[in-house]
């Protein structure tokens, strides 16, 4: 991946300036409270860079700042989250060549391929962004009842969603669970490929720049095996998403079981990463939804 040069005024050659992979949290970006980090390759095992490694005390931050944020995006109109997710869409169709090198560097695709996936993250972002003020007219409903009242279902957000991002596909993956899980209100402590975290960090860089209010999403990069029991135990998080441990069995039922304590929503772990390239589903977004049912009467 090509990197910035610094002027050496001495008149010898530029020096690289190499990036420092900060994590992405409440608006802001943070080093790993416990100052650990750990060494980034690329496809083939070239040195990249240092990405900081999230704790215990990282994760609980960003529960943090998503509890903060949930009642204020959930707030907003259906109609306003959709313009903000068209808006980062609208902003990595901008900084393309960057995102393209960054999945080159972590997937080892070619250009061509990697444009590939760029190009499928833009379109997944306008897709849910398309579904943001229609979806309660789908899912929700007048329900008939025998009485003199109005029952009506609306859905709502569920809340703090922790996503533990998937291993292999480091954009288009990662982007394929967040946009629908924050579309539809909720806010999102999203763990980051540990062998693939660039593009994740350079999403974020996006999001930060972008309309979506801090704390709405927040990239910790790690490992999702040590990270992701304190999400799934965490009394404030209301749901996780297991995708990025797919394969792996005793992990998932371990992260389950620690959901269980305050009866977290479980998007269950695969048995395999999913294919990434098909298309979009609405049940990515009604999986985290709560519905509400109200009552109300006609009058006489």
């Amino acid at each position: 991946m090509a990197r910035a040069k610094s002027r050496d005024t001495t008149g010898g050659a530029r020096i690289g300036v190499r990036k420092t992979y900060k994590m992405y949290v409440g608006g802001a970006f943070p080093r790993s409270e416990s100052g650990h980090s750990y060494a980034v390759t690329d496809s083939k095992g070239a040195f990249v860079a240092n990405a900081s490694l999230a704790s215990r005390k990282d994760a609980r931050d960003a529960v943090v700042a998503a509890r903060k944020a949930q009642p204020g995006w959930a707030g907003r109109t259906a109609y306003n989250r959709g313009q903000v997710l068209y808006r980062v869409a609208e902003m990595i169709e901008d900084r393309r060549p960057q995102f393209v090198a960054d999945v080159r560097t972590a997937e080892g695709l070619s250009e061509s391929a990697a444009g590939r996936v760029v190009d499928a993250v833009v379109d997944r972002l306008v897709w849910y962004a398309g579904w943001t003020d229609k979806l309660t007219q789908v899912v929700g409903n007048g329900n008939p009842v025998a009485g003199p009242f109005f029952n009506l279902s609306t859905p709502e957000p569920t809340g703090v969603v922790a996503v533990l991002a998937p291993q292999d596909s480091s954009l288009l993956g990662l982007v394929s669970a967040i946009a629908p899980t924050i579309a539809v209100g909720n806010t999102v402590v999203a763990v980051s490929s540990f062998a693939r975290p660039l593009p994740a960090v350079t999403l974020g860089e996006v999001l930060a720049t972008s309309d979506v209010p801090g704390g709405v999403v927040n990239i910790l990069t790690g490992d999702a095996a040590s990270v992701g029991p304190w999400l799934a135990s965490h009394m404030d998080v209301d749901a996780i998403d297991l995708v990025g441990v797919a394969g792996d069995a005793a992990l998932a039922t371990a992260l389950e079981v620690a959901a269980a304590d305050n009866l977290k929503r479980v998007r269950r772990a695969p048995a395999a990463e999913p294919d990434w390239t098909a298309e979009p589903t609405l049940s990515a977004m009604t999986d985290l939804v709560e519905i509400k049912t109200v009552w109300h009467p006609t009058g006489v």
